[in-house]
């Protein structure tokens, strides 16, 4: 019988007895999203950390296999390891290596040999029923040889083995030394001898293209691209697709793969908002572009300032030549001039006094937006934004960054997603969805690939671990987070007055803690004042434009363009800083100082990456580094080299190292351990 015949068995018998239990008890399977309810994520080549509880009466040995089984059928095996010895925690590391819906499951079973071993080694030592033990282990071996898929190799130590363990010729102990040889284990781990086999159900785990967990956005506003005054006319001029073309080439230069662009659809006149979010607008403002709608179109059309979809597909054609993709900003609201509000008023809700309720969230009020209503017609409206959606694919689009989801039905997005991704499973779908943590892990769960996250309230060195320690642990097999420091929304006070230190400290962080994160064009510049009373920019780009001078900032050296270029580089560079598992932090003297690694092993090899940062812009940090060796995978009494990878020095570090950062020039070390 052949593994799977036998675990097949072994779960039929199970069911026919009514038991929810195998004959070994595989419990607390990982990772595995509600019981299977949705499925785990990975991607190509992400290394998959497998646990579970296996156990069984007694004191016979036990082990445990982890299987993924991939979309069409076949398997990946590993032998799992036991982990604290009494907990009966066993682990493994399994690595797929293909997109596809996969399927994950333990495979508990009992070890004859394992068995045998423990107990021949204490009787024989001791002369206690020598010979007897002896003769089963012979046995055990020959049937270990047979089994089917054994390899020659393996088959002729094994054989020998027991040969060697009848051999009355040699004395005792030394027979035994012949079934506990090294080619013998080495010949069982390959293929072991397997009784009892009880697997655990198979959960399901989605494995997604790289992009979906490692990617760095590039998000900005296309009409400010190429945006003039027009002195003559005494007006600003849109920037267009075509303009907007003209800022990909620095994106990608910067190491950027996603070109985001927020919504350019046509915009209401109604309530139009003002200057930095002023109720009274001029007959030349240009609006919110998330007041979507107007005379010339709704979610499936183009602000006429913008261009055609010629001009569209030019810019989406032209982000491909330079290996970026384009992100477009799902937003599910309407400005009271949509399309829609006319022909569908049932997709909004209606007050006591018959009007449509505007969008709040009090004390404020977006009166320039009316919110949908999904209960309604959802049938309606479900099928309308999946054709929207449909559109904007065929254009190209191959992410989208929802606005707000969590003010959507749940249902809805877990709908939509897999709608979609049915049909182009190379969609991803970032949730900016900053809320309740039960609604941001549901999100996730549900279907989108990558969650906006708290990291820009994130600030001290406490903050950051508990809140990396949480996302590496608990939620990394189904929530992967996306580090922005700043958006078109967000300008913490932290971001407000730390000037250009504090511009790349975060950067580091956000880049190196996480596979996904981007910033808000403008960044490059420092872009800090922001409006009195909000955390958000002055002069926001949401309601006018803004065109900037980046060809003066680099021209004069201050832009940060070089900085963030070396970030990027570095990341693709190392494969450690491309996952989310493998995290390690590690002690530093002053609490102002954060250090942490990231750790890959492979067949191919090691790669180490240390990285240590001032969290304080204003003034310079000395302290000392205590390394945690065994996380990274060295003795307490190791020393290596260290290069940084953003200046190129060099050290000689062991468990406890001295670091001077000085926020103006270089805040953090980013080193890589050479030879790892």
């Amino acid at each position: 019988m052949t593994t799977t015949e036998h675990s097949t068995a072994a779960r039929a018998s199970t069911a026919a007895r009514g038991t929810k239990v195998g004959r070994i008890p595989v419990l607390g399977v990982s990772p595995v999203v509600d019981d299977g309810r949705w499925p785990a994520k990975a991607v190509p080549g992400e290394q998959v950390p497998v646990s579970a509880t296996v156990f069984r009466e007694g004191h016979d040995a036990v082990a445990a296999t982890a299987v993924l089984v991939r979309p069409d059928g076949s398997e990946l095996t590993a032998r799992m390891t036991l982990g604290t010895p009494g907990l009966d925690d066993h682990h493994a590391v399994l690595t797929p290596d293909a997109p596809g819906e996969w399927g994950l499951r333990v495979e508990g079973w009992s070890d004859p040999y394992g068995t045998w071993e423990h107990d021949a080694t204490i009787k024989v030592r001791a002369g206690v029923d020598s010979a007897l033990m002896l003769e089963e282990g012979a046995r055990l071996l020959e049937r270990a040889a047979a089994l089917p898929g054994r390899d020659e190799e393996g088959a002729g130590a094994l054989r020998h083995a027991a040969a060697r363990l009848r051999d009355t010729s040699l004395d005792d102990k030394t027979r035994l030394q012949a079934g506990l040889a090294g080619d013998v284990h080495a010949a069982l781990e390959r293929l072991p001898l397997r009784e009892m086999v009880s697997p655990s159900p198979t959960f399901p785990l989605r494995v997604e293209r790289q992009l979906a967990a490692f990617t760095s956005w590039y998000e900005f506003f296309p009409r400010s691209e190429g945006a003039r005054w027009d002195e003559e006319a005494g007006r600003w001029v849109s920037g267009t697709f075509r303009t907007a073309a003209e800022r990909l080439p620095a994106i990608a230069e910067m190491g950027f793969d996603v070109a985001y662009l927020t919504p350019v659809h046509p915009i209401g006149r109604t309530n139009r908002k003002g200057p930095n979010n002023s109720l009274v607008a001029g007959p030349l403002d240009p609006g919110s572009p998330y007041a979507i709608g107007a005379a010339e179109g709704g979610h499936d059309a183009l602000h006429p300032d913008l261009g055609t979809f010629e001009d569209f597909d030019f810019f989406v054609a032209r982000a491909r030549e330079l290996g970026l993709e384009v992100a477009l900003d799902l937003a599910l609201q309407c400005s009271p001039d949509h399309p829609w509000v006319t022909e569908h008023p049932e997709w909004f809700t209606t007050r006591a006094d018959g009007t449509i309720a505007y969008a709040e969230n009090p004390p404020k009020k977006y009166q320039d937006i009316y919110p949908l209503n999904f209960d309604n017609d959802p049938e309606g409206i479900y099928a309308e934004v999946k054709r929207v959606v449909d559109v904007w694919i065929e254009h190209g689009v191959t992410l989208f960054r929802v606005d707000n989801p969590h003010t959507k039905p749940v249902e809805f997005w877990e709908w939509l997603i897999a709608e979609v991704n049915r049909e182009h499973p190379e969609v991803v779908w970032l949730s900016e969805a900053f809320t309740k943590p039960a609604m941001m892990h549901t999100l996730a769960k549900v279907g989108f690939q990558q969650s906006y996250s708290y990291f820009a309230w994130r600030n001290a060195a406490w903050e950051l671990r508990e809140y990396l320690t949480q996302l590496t642990t608990e939620s990394a097999h189904y929530m992967r987070p996306s580090f922005w420091p700043t958006t078109h929304d967000i300008l913490t006070p932290t971001m407000q007055y730390g000037g250009p230190p504090v511009f790349k400290l975060r950067a580091v962080l956000a880049a190196l803690l996480s596979p996904s994160w981007g910033i808000y064009t403008g960044y490059e510049l420092v872009e800090h004042a922001a409006r009195p009373g909000a955390e958000e920019q002055l002069d926001n780009e949401k309601y006018q434009y803004r065109p900037r001078d980046f060809a003066r900032a680099e021209r004069e050296g201050w832009s940060l363009a070089p900085y963030l270029t070396k970030l990027n580089r570095v990341r693709r560079d190392h494969p450690a800083l491309q996952q989310l598992r493998g995290t390690a932090f590690h002690a530093t003297d002053d609490e102002n100082v954060l250090a942490f690694s990231r750790r890959k092993v492979t067949a191919e090899g090691e790669d180490l990456i240390i990285v240590v940062v001032n969290l304080d812009p204003h003034a310079v940090r000395e302290t000392t580094v205590h390394l945690d060796m065994a996380a990274l995978g060295r003795t307490w009494s190791d020393r290596f080299t260290v290069t940084d990878l953003l200046t190129g020095a060099t050290y000689e570090w062991g468990e406890h190292d001295y670091v001077r950062l000085d926020p103006y020039t270089e805040p953090a070390h980013v080193f890589h351990v050479r030879g790892a």
